[in-house]
């Protein structure tokens, strides 16, 4: 047919090695739609931040010892030492929030089959400290040191 052309696809090895989204990427999707319809549901601001904390409690609660000690750990140091940060759930791990928007979070080592713990910061933390710096945490133990460091993060990064 004139005028007409024809196109062949042609698939490289990389696009064909492709799995999609693992087990753990899609539970932690489905979590975060889950959340989003729970808050919309709710009532008043004051309903939703306790909600929202008792949400973060429970998936402490849910999460094998080693993780549960950080988690619990870690947020008692952010709710003491930055209270404008509100408790939430976020893609289904603790998260704290400043104005709605995440502004630090902990991710646990065995939900992603990690080697340790995660205490990670999104880009509205004020952790800028020149051209680089860090944004996430390796955890493997709350020690005085590590404490005092991770009040020093969350009280600088609101």
């Amino acid at each position: 047919m004139a005028g007409t052309t024809t196109t062949t696809a042609t698939t490289t090895a990389s696009s064909s090695t492709y799995e999609g989204f693992s087990v753990e990427e899609r539970a932690a999707m489905k979590a975060h739609a889950l959340e989003q319809k729970k808050a919309a549901r709710r009532g008043s601001a004051a309903e939703k931040a306790a909600e929202a904390e008792r949400d973060v409690l429970a998936k402490i609660a849910e999460m094998q010892d080693s993780d549960r000690i950080l988690a619990e750990r870690v947020h008692a140091i952010v709710t003491a030492n930055a209270p404008a940060l509100a408790p939430k759930l976020w893609y289904g791990m603790p998260s704290y929030a400043l104005d709605g928007k995440v502004v630090c979070f902990f991710q646990s080592a065995e939900k992603f089959k990690a080697r340790y713990a995660t205490l990670g910061f999104s880009d509205l933390a004020k952790l800028d400290d020149g051209p680089m710096w860090a944004a996430g945490f390796a955890l493997t133990e709350v020690t005085p040191e590590v404490e005092a460091r991770i009040t020093e993060l969350v009280k600088r990064a609101m």
